[in-house]
């Protein structure tokens, strides 16, 4: 592969399912949206878009506009994202539909944090990496969610062996989480993207599935896996922030399902 070549070019191959899948993903979005609309006139829909600004979150974001659904969608600034994706959220958030929030951590959490542990901190252990998505995504993210019953996410099975069996509608948290691309292929994604010319990050050019932290992200190789670039130095099993990590509560219920 080039290094020129465009992932728009690369990967806009959708199934034979596309269709399907693309209307499986307007009809959940559009329930999601009657479900949870506002309680009252003026007041904001109980659910919400989590988006990182990657691919499949660049999609919900269109689908979201497009079909004019009221649902708002936020961005995690976390103080460590990549410039290219700061870009892409300013021009995301001057011409979407839907209001987009974006949350930052807490400045003085971060200061002691990084006083104590020092810039480099997430590649000492797991353990400290893990603190670091805490202060910088978790604590955000609970902010974002409070008082929503429900959230959109990108989630899909095709992303990694822990997302293999991610369900279309999550009920198994306390917060319903909504996955309206869990039956989708990368290549649906991007022929989404190709077909409304849709916006989306330069990194993806750049060999980059998947994008997060400017540290914790580097891209990937011709064969590796599409999650290999993020926290590469760590075990396999270890590769989640916490974002998407079921309660142990959650887990039993599945198990004894």
């Amino acid at each position: 592969m080039s290094a020129t070549s465009r992932a728009v070019d690369l990967h806009a191959k959708p199934s034979p399912q596309y269709t399907l899948r693309l209307a499986e993903a307007q009809s959940v979005l559009s329930q999601a949206a009657a479900q949870y609309a506002p309680a009252a006139p003026g007041q904001a829909a109980s659910v919400v878009q989590a988006s990182s600004l990657g691919a499949e979150d660049i999609v919900i974001s269109h689908l979201i506009n497009s079909l004019q659904l009221h649902i708002g969608i936020f961005v995690l600034d976390t103080g460590q994202l990549h410039a290219q994706t700061l870009d892409l959220l300013q021009r995301f958030q001057a011409n979407s539909r839907a209001p987009v929030t974006v949350y930052q951590p807490v400045a003085t959490a971060v200061v002691e944090f990084v006083q104590r542990e020092g810039t480099d901190a997430m590649y000492k252990s797991i353990a400290l990496r893990k603190a670091c998505c805490g202060i910088r995504k978790l604590e955000p993210l609970e902010r974002a969610l409070a008082g929503k019953d429900a959230w959109i996410t990108g989630l899909r099975r095709e992303q990694s062996g822990n997302r293999a069996d991610v369900p279309l509608v999550d009920h198994t948290e306390a917060r319903t989480k909504i996955n309206p691309l869990a039956n989708w292929t990368w290549g649906d994604v991007w022929h989404t993207i190709a077909l409304n010319q849709l916006d989306y990050n330069p990194l993806h050019d750049a060999f980059y599935p998947s994008i997060g932290c400017a540290p914790c992200t580097r891209a990937i190789s011709l064969g590796e896996d599409w999650r290999a670039g993020r926290w590469w130095w760590e075990d396999e099993a270890a590769k989640e922030c916490g974002l998407h990590v079921k309660s142990a509560s959650a887990l039993a219920q599945k198990e004894s399902a």
